[in-house]
């Protein structure tokens, strides 16, 4: 039988990865101790808070790992939480010694690529495109986190089947993961379906604190669920993140169109990109072959070609999305319909969507808007 070392069993732990920093607890400084006794191994994990939600996650994979060393035959774990000066270690190992948090996103050296996913009016899907492209991204193994910024109609974490709410390590807010997509949504520190009452200051505060106190982790891409329209948060976010671009999502049927086109247009006053332009509810695929345009035909090749017009630069058609009633059974059921019947038209349009947003260049960063927030009222 091989003789246990201690060094092989750091080895092992150094496999297990942190499920909500998505980094090895090794690195982390939360292996307290390792103690060996023959082929038995007892091994003591600090938790981040007392109250940490994966506390058993952890310590099944340290478990599991430890176990496949060879002559490890009996393995034990036992949690210890961290004290607030380890917590403050962590918390400078992951953000810095900076006093005050920081948008990761809005710093020059930032390769997240960053889309404000926006929409003229309401009903036309816009929530169920983000929680898609975002769960498509993710499948394609790119790390993406997603911020619910419709702060009165939030609905994301229901889409995607989450009801956890994030845990707090100092001052860092840890977001929790669903279907591999770090989400983040004021649903999750409200009671029930209370609604948000809310003024321009504020929302842009929690706006602020989603992007700078959550720790986000180095992201592939972040997806920004906007609401309806172009009130106060469209303008916060060109604030915040003056990289981000805009994804307009429409319908359609004129009435759709001509309010997506203004959605889009306020990219001119923020300097924003707009990425391109969502088509969504298209047609409806008949059992005999043939579709069935509910809601007319060419909106969102109209939206391209006017923005395009209006912005001077191209704004493509990303794709158009066909209607069926399976994305509505998915979002309720909290399993994108890109994850739960991949094979689907919907969900083949929706990934082909994500692959062409997936492969983009950075947009313009760290990039002066150059606008005077008390005068918004003159940009819309």
């Amino acid at each position: 039988m091989p003789i246990l070392e201690e060094v092989d069993v750091r080895a092992a732990l150094a496999k297990v990865i942190d499920p909500e920093i998505r980094k090895p607890i090794t690195d982390l400084g939360m292996v307290k101790s390792v103690d060996i006794n023959g082929s038995a191994v007892h091994v003591v994990v600090y938790l981040t808070t007392s109250a940490c939600p994966l506390r058993d996650e952890i310590s099944k994979r340290v478990e599991k790992f430890v176990s496949e060393v060879p002559g490890a035959e009996t393995v034990t774990v036992e949690l210890d939480v961290m004290n607030d000066e380890q917590r403050t270690e962590l918390r400078r190992s992951l953000r810095g010694d900076s006093a005050d948090p920081v948008i990761p996103f809005a710093q020059p050296g930032s390769m997240t690529r960053v889309y404000a996913v926006a929409s003229g009016k309401g009903g036309v899907g816009k929530s169920s495109v983000t929680v898609n492209l975002a769960a498509a991204m993710a499948a394609r193994g790119l790390s993406v986190g997603l911020l619910d910024a419709d702060i009165y109609g939030h609905s994301v974490p229901r889409m995607l089947g989450t009801n956890a709410r994030p845990t707090q390590v100092e001052k860092m807010i840890m977001p929790p993961i669903a279907h591999d997509v770090k989400v983040i949504s004021v649903a999750q520190f409200t009671s029930g379906n209370v609604p948000v009452v809310w003024r321009g200051p504020m929302l842009h505060r929690a706006l602020q604190q989603f992007l700078a106190d959550v720790f986000w982790g180095d992201l592939d891409v972040l997806l920004m669920d906007l609401p309806p329209g172009t009130g106060d948060i469209a303008i916060s976010i060109a604030q915040l993140v003056p990289s981000a671009e805009i994804l307009v999502v429409t319908t359609p049927q004129d009435a759709a169109a001509e309010v997506a086109e203004r959605a889009g247009a306020i990219a001119v006053q923020t300097r924003q990109r707009v990425v391109g332009v969502v088509e969504n509810m298209s047609w409806l695929e008949l059992p005999n072959g043939e579709r069935m345009e509910v809601f007319g035909s060419g909106g969102g090749a109209r939206v391209a070609e006017s923005l395009t017009r209006i912005i001077g630069a191209e704004v493509p058609l990303l794709g158009q999305i066909p209607m069926d009633p399976a994305v509505v059974n998915a979002g309720d059921e909290g399993v994108p319909i890109v994850l739960s019947q991949p094979d689907s038209p919907v969900a083949k349009a929706l990934v082909e969507i994500s692959g062409k947003l997936a492969v983009r260049q950075r947009g313009l960063v760290g990039m002066s808007l150059n606008i005077d927030t008390t005068k918004r009222k003159n940009l819309l």
